[in-house]
């Protein structure tokens, strides 16, 4: 099976001047837990909801005025859409990520491959693999 059949499509992405206000909020309205962040047209980030606690909330930073590239994780790791599912779980696996932006040949980002996607979609046994490890640097 191919990624882009896994995927959930159309991703949104914010610019690196977002405030991490907005970005809460879009995650709430798209009930997701990750928000790329692109500028110039590519990739160049991502903030997820720990992020927002972690790098913000925790510090005692204002949301309001706190932007998306003082919280977000750089060097965005990312997969093509014409991959098997089972290179992309290996990218999950060694990276230790759970959210992996799909982009096209044209390198353009039409999606994103979540744990839940791999549920899904995936074979049980390689399903619950990247689980465990991705899950493994929290016990």
């Amino acid at each position: 099976m191919k990624v882009k059949e896994a995927m959930h499509e159309g991703a949104e992405w914010v610019s690196p001047d977002t405030t991490v206000a907005e970005i809460a909020q879009i995650m709430r309205n798209l009930d997701v837990g990750a928000i790329p962040v692109g500028e110039n047209d590519r990739l160049v980030g991502m903030v997820t909801d720990r992020d927002i606690v972690c790098r913000c909330v925790a510090m005692g930073s204002d949301p309001e005025t706190t932007r998306a590239r003082e919280v977000m994780t750089k060097g965005v790791v990312f997969c093509r859409d014409e991959v098997e599912l089972d290179e992309a779980i290996g990218i999950m696996q060694q990276k230790l990520i759970r959210r992996l932006p799909v982009i096209n040949e044209q390198r353009r980002m039409v999606g994103i491959l979540s744990l839940g996607d791999v549920s899904h979609a995936g074979p049980e046994q390689r399903s619950g693999e990247v689980l465990a490890a991705v899950s493994a640097h929290h016990a």
